[in-house]
């Protein structure tokens, strides 16, 4: 089927999508991280003697310790130009292992390598003198992160300027914000144009505004090829920017592949409970897929199956799955995303039943989602991922997310952002006064 007015950058030479071909690409480069058999453990007191009086009250006490093994043989690797991504449950292990990397924890076992100059974003305030103005920070911190006191100086106006911070360029770091140092410590690192970054949670203190500068920021560095390492619990994320994902739990590595994959065991070991996470083939492996899809498709309104959608033209979707467990109370959610993973609209819907029917899929049941979607969107390429999760009177539990299908939605009427929308304004010149 022709394609007029197709985005650029959907196809390529030889019919390979965008994806595909970083992939292909990905696999021929070198690796710039390499982490062998990593172990990590803490020494933690069972008790305190924290104060003068409990020290002069007993003497004579010895400390006692226990073990915590925060990584117990971590081994993998990054590629060069990759958006790796690590996940999993708070108290897992990723920071710990973001900071051995960082060089700010040594491990008590195993080897990092790393080639290329390396900037991280791993903890806020670190490096920071809170007595010294931002200004003196950011050299300082330049300076730590490779670049010459020079070419820090040189650097200071544009990490002012992207931290939105100039009116408080001589102001003691001691009496910022705690989002006004999440912006300033993420511009020291984007404008240190690093060959590695390594990026943790702390993300996530800055606004909405800052959150979308962030992301900006992923998709320039993933298009130049930079290598990033990224810690993060936003699932969306991780499926729309990492090329790879690894989940860490209890300090071992359970899984490293496909994002899609990753974000799904952390929403089981998040949601699926203890034994949800136990049962299956042997110890410790995932239980198998709750669903799978049959078929997926989009009709026009003939009846007929096509690859594409005109734009202003309805959405017709078809999808067809089948239950490998018994599902109770199922709901199935559609969320319709640009090829960058920016969710644009979605819904959810739930099963049909007569009065009297138990709302029950049985394992080996299929299930039909189909219907007419009104289509706001603007020329481009889209996909569809559904959520199929499940009633729960603490709210919804992810069982699994699925990406069923890909389009491009053809047209001529261009417009700013992703969809069209019907608005009745006016302009008109003001009678003077």
């Amino acid at each position: 089927m022709s394609m007029p007015n197709a985005p650029v950058g959907g196809e390529v030479a030889g019919g390979l999508d965008a994806r595909t071909v970083r992939h292909a690409r990905l696999l021929r480069a070198p690796p710039v991280i390499e982490v062998h058999d990593l172990e990590k453990t803490f020494r933690i007191p069972d008790q305190r003697l924290s104060s003068l009086k409990e020290r002069a009250t007993h003497p004579l006490a010895r400390r006692t310790y226990r073990e915590l093994h925060a990584l117990r043989g971590i081994s993998f690797d990054v590629r060069l130009g990759e958006f790796f991504g690590i996940v999993g449950r708070n108290g897992s292990g990723k920071s710990t292992l973001l900071k051995i990397m960082a060089s700010i924890y040594r491990a008590d076992g195993g080897r990092v390598r790393m080639a290329g100059r390396l900037a991280p974003f791993i903890e806020l305030g670190v490096g920071f003198n809170p007595e010294l103005t931002s200004r003196e920070n950011v050299v300082m911190n330049g300076v730590l992160m490779g670049l010459s006191r020079q070419e820090a100086r040189r650097r200071l106006d544009a990490v002012l300027a992207f931290a939105e911070l100039e009116e408080f360029t001589d102001l003691k770091l001691k009496n910022y914000s705690s989002g006004m140092m999440v912006r300033l410590a993420f511009a020291v690192m984007v404008e240190a144009d690093a060959d590695v970054m390594l990026i943790d949670e702390v993300l996530a203190v800055g606004d909405a505004a800052f959150a979308q500068k962030c992301v900006d920021v992923f998709r320039a560095r993933r298009d130049a090829g930079r290598t990033v390492v990224l810690v993060t619990h936003d699932m969306a994320t991780v499926q729309s920017f990492c090329d790879r994902a690894m989940l860490i739990h209890d300090g071992e590595l359970r899984y490293i592949g496909d994002p899609e994959e990753a974000a799904l065991r952390y929403y089981r070991l998040n949601f699926g409970g203890e034994g949800e996470d136990s049962d299956g083939p042997g110890a410790g492996d995932v239980p198998d897929v709750n669903v799978r899809v049959i078929d997926a498709w989009l009709e026009n309104e003939r009846g007929e199956r096509i690859e594409n959608v005109e734009q202003g033209r309805p959405i017709e979707l078809q999808v067809i799955v089948e239950a490998r467990h018994d599902l109770v109370s199922p709901v199935f959610g559609f969320h319709f995303l640009t090829a960058d993973g920016f969710q644009v609209f979605g819904f959810n819907r739930t099963i049909a039943r007569a009065a009297g029917e138990t709302d029950v899929v049985r394992a080996g049941q299929r299930v039909r989602v189909a219907g007419t979607i009104e289509n706001p969107l603007l020329p481009g390429r889209y996909y569809v991922r559904a959520i199929v999760s499940r009633n729960r009177s603490g709210g919804d539990l992810a069982l699994q997310p699925l990406r069923i299908l890909e389009f491009v939605v053809y047209g001529t009427q261009r417009g700013a952002g992703t969809v069209s929308v019907n608005a009745s304004v006016d302009a008109s010149v003001e009678p003077e006064l």
